[in-house]
């Protein structure tokens, strides 16, 4: 490991007990800054209403400040009733395809995040995954605790334990075969993050402004590294909130994930000749096993800066 990371891990991995709730409401007070936190959402009914439920019990209602100050679910097309549990429970929904209706939505998780940015105004935001079980504030509070209080940190993500079928250690599997082998090759810098491809990160609004969103399971790795170049590491940080149980992939949807973000790393990398966009994988059926191949996600969405509808709600 690089001694610069040995150093930034030593002066930007905290845990979220390092900074009480106390203290992040009296530092919000004093610089009047607001919070949005966003949930990206796609049949996602079984958790959705009990994040939204925690988030409002307990960093919205009945603090002297609201630690959050908006709390949006995005729905990306949910077939089931994520929109309207997320409601039920205290949320704002606003369905993808309302924010910029001028340009038709992309499928994908990235997708969805680049469009809060128009659909929420805090200086920080908060992305959580919408499919987390026994959710803990802290995955909030701690995330955002750091941009609160020190000035110099832009962009944190949350990291965690990850168990498997009651395993600990032996959930995210993409990032251990296919990203933290990709950061560790070519951006050694990053190698100090614990979970990488995590859902959970919060940033300045003045810095996810800039960046570029790939559209599909390339968003995190793609932010991580964007963020790196643009405001360098020491502006990088991570807080330790515990354990993450979510809703696992199979391994075929595991092996698309790990092509996008493969396919993210190398467009980063080159920023010239792309690798072939599609991925073959194959099922078994009756007379043998069938071919099935998906394209990869290739497309971004520029920085929210550019976009003239986004600065035009600034300018009002």
């Amino acid at each position: 490991m690089l001694e610069e990371v040995e150093r930034w891990l030593a002066d930007r991995s905290w845990s979220a007990a390092d900074r009480p709730l106390d203290q992040l409401l009296d530092r919000k007070r004093a610089a009047g800054t607001t919070v949005s936190v966003v949930l990206p959402a796609l049949d996602e009914e079984a958790t959705v209403g009990a994040i939204v439920e925690t988030v409002r019990r307990e960093l919205i209602e009945g603090l002297p400040v609201p630690l959050v100050d908006e709390l949006v679910v995005i729905d990306s097309g949910s077939a089931d009733r994520t929109a309207e549990v997320a409601a039920k429970a205290g949320a704002r929904v606003v369905h993808r395809d309302e924010i910029l209706p001028r340009l038709p939505a992309l499928p994908g998780k990235g997708e969805v995040l680049w469009r809060s940015l128009l659909a929420t105004g805090g200086d920080i935001v908060c992305f959580v995954d919408a499919d987390l079980r026994d959710f803990s504030a802290t995955f909030v509070s701690g995330i955002v605790g750091p941009l609160l209080t020190d000035p110099d940190v832009q962009f944190v993500k949350a990291m965690y334990d990850r168990p498997l079928g009651g395993t600990p250690g032996q959930g995210g599997r993409v990032t251990e075969l296919v990203a933290r082998p990709l950061l560790n090759l070519h951006w050694p810098q990053l190698a100090g993050f614990v979970q990488p491809l995590g859902g959970e990160y919060a940033v300045r609004r003045s810095l996810l402004e800039r960046l570029p969103f790939p559209v599909g399971y390339g968003v995190e790795l793609g932010l991580l590294v964007d963020a790196l170049h643009t405001v360098g590491l020491d502006a990088l940080a991570q807080v330790d909130v515990g354990v993450r149980v979510h809703r696992h992939q199979d391994g075929q949807a595991l092996g698309r994930m790990a092509a996008a973000i493969y396919r993210t790393a190398q467009v980063r990398l080159s920023r010239g000749h792309l690798v072939r966009p599609e991925l073959t994988q194959f099922e078994r059926g009756p007379e043998g096993f069938v071919p099935r191949t998906h394209p990869v996600d290739t497309e971004e969405r520029p920085p929210m800066a550019g976009i003239k509808e986004y600065a035009l709600r600034r300018v009002a």
